[in-house]
Parts: structure tokens; C-alpha cells; sequence
């Protein structure tokens, strides 16, 4: 299926630095959480149909790997669904570093969802919190929810129509002894991706003294 929507080079190098300056903010939040230093990769971005979006997340391993999702809805400048994602089994090697080698796996996974709906309401704010400073516009978003299951019931959890488009960010999350590598994705309509469009392309205008 080809995408209804495309970037130009400026365009997408725009939003990529965008994105790299919430990364390097959620990066610094985090690292006060675990208690120790995390750094994460530039985001590479993507845009693909859900199916697609489905498809590269639940077959990085030879099975289909169960995916831990934390999403959050926005409203404002234009509207999206944003939606954290870490295979399982890396959601626990994370809350592990939160709350410390001694806790029990039983406990560990009883704080599993409130610890990973902390972590996706830092990132996934440091994100969108970025972006409607640099537009200089409002997004206000819902509070966090925690899924699990396969990536294409996280994707499909929000009920969006089919013919929205998902803009992938893929980050790599490194810690000093751990490297785990994480999705955020952004579900838009046809109406919300033009208005991210407009957003960058007035931004443009800013920073280049036009508008």
C-alpha cells in the first residue's frame, strides 16, 4: 500500500531533529529513574499503514514476540494516539532498574504496569512536549494506558480507523550494562498528518526568518 503522505527531505530532517531534542530530555528523565546514565539513539521515522507497522514490530525475533505498550491520546495542534512499545521481556529489565535487584519477580511483576505507565508518560510527554513548544502550539494529552499482547493487538487497541497512517519512531534505549531497543508510534489520520505537515513547514518559516 502506498502512503498517502510524504515528507520532503527538509521536512523530515526537521521533525527528526525535533524528535531528537524530547528523546535527549526523556533520556535525562529516565536516567534520574534507573539510576544510572541512559542515552538514546536518534530516531529513525518511518511512515507505514498499520498492517506494515504490525508486521516490523512482531517479527524482530523468528516468533512472535508479545509487545508491552503504554499509549497516550492528544489533542490540540492535530491529533494522534502515541503508543510506547518494548518487547515483554525487556518492560521487566526495565522496571527491574527502577525499583532494584532486591524485589521479588512476583512483586516485580505486580508493579510491571505502573511502573511502565510512569516510564511511557515521560517519554512519550518529552516527546509530544517537544513538539508543541518548537510549534509554539497546545497538545494536552489523556492519561497513560498499559497493554500487552501482539503488535497488532497494540495497534489496533485504540480502534483507529484503517486508513490512518502509523509515523514510527524507532529509538534505541542504551544503559550503562543493557541495550534495549524500543518503538514509539504515532497513529494520524489523513487530516492529522497534514496538520503536522503545516506545523513543520510553518516552523521552517520561523527559524528561516520567512514567516
Amino acid at each position: 500500500m502506498k502512503m498517502p503522505f510524504s515528507l520532503s527531505e527538509l521536512e523530515h530532517d526537521a521533525l527528526v531533529e525535533i524528535f531528537n531534542i524530547g528523546v535527549g530530555q526523556a533520556a535525562a528523565a529516565m536516567s534520574g529513574i534507573v539510576n544510572e546514565a541512559v542515552t538514546m539513539s536518534v530516531p529513525s521515522i518511518s511512515f507505514l499503514n498499520r498492517a506494515d507497522a504490525a508486521a516490523l514490530l512482531g517479527h524482530r525475533d523468528e516468533q512472535r514476540e508479545r509487545i508491552c505498550g503504554v499509549s497516550q491520546h492528544y489533542a490540540g495542534a492535530f491529533q494522534t494516539e502515541a503508543i510506547l512499545m518494548f518487547p515483554e521481556d525487556k518492560s521487566l529489565e526495565i522496571v527491574r532498574l527502577m525499583v532494584g535487584e532486591l524485589v521479588p519477580l512476583s512483586e516485580l511483576t505486580e508493579m510491571e504496569q505502573e511502573a511502565m505507565s510512569e516510564i511511557g508518560n515521560i517519554i512519550l510527554n518529552s516527546c509530544i512536549g517537544t513538539l508543541a513548544n518548537i510549534f509554539e502550539q497546545e497538545l494536552q494529552g489523556s492519561l497513560p494506558v498499559y497493554h500487552v499482547g501482539t503488535s497488532e493487538d497494540i495497534l489496533n487497541a485504540s480502534g483507529t480507523a484503517a486508513a490512518s497512517v502509523v509515523m514510527m519512531l524507532h529509538i534505541d534505549f542504551i544503559l550503562e550494562m543493557h541495550q534495549i531497543h524500543g518503538y514509539v508510534a504515532f497513529i494520524l489520520d489523513v487530516s492529522a498528518l497534514h496538520d503536522l505537515k503545516q506545523q513543520i513547514n510553518l516552523y521552517l518559516r520561523r527559524v528561516t526568518g520567512q514567516g
